[in-house]
């Protein structure tokens, strides 16, 4: 398989991640949030988590869309923005404490939309 198709694979794979974390944000509420599972929007209003959910579903559609429209390089840019947002919550959850799996996967998560956003912006680029 050729690296634009691994590549492809990963767009989609973080954009579904971020698109389902951010339509949860923009669909429950503070309360419901937390009781999912999720302590750390204790910390935040529901105007703060509504933005929040903004960001990642244009993030997730800035992850796909733009390559179909020709505008290949809105793909490495939505990475490297998506991934500063979750430097953000790896952060948060390093302030509470919440190591595994919240750090972790945050961290995993950073590493994926820098190897996208690396390859997007430099050999594979469209």
């Amino acid at each position: 398989m050729s690296a634009n198709v691994w590549l492809w694979i990963l767009a989609g794979f973080l954009a579904a991640i971020f698109l389902g974390t951010g339509v949860l944000k923009l669909t429950r509420t503070r309360e419901e949030i937390v009781a999912a599972g999720l302590a750390w929007a204790e910390d935040y209003s529901e105007p703060a988590l509504r933005a929040l959910g903004w960001a990642e579903v244009l993030g997730a559609a800035g992850l796909v869309l733009p390559p179909l429209v020709g505008l290949g390089i809105l793909t490495p840019v939505a990475a490297v923005c998506l991934g500063l947002l979750t430097v953000g919550a790896t952060v948060v959850h390093l302030r509470r404490r919440e190591l595994l799996p919240d750090v972790v996967r945050s961290l995993a998560l950073v590493a994926m939309c820098a190897v996208l956003a690396f390859y997007r912006f430099g050999p594979e680029a469209f």
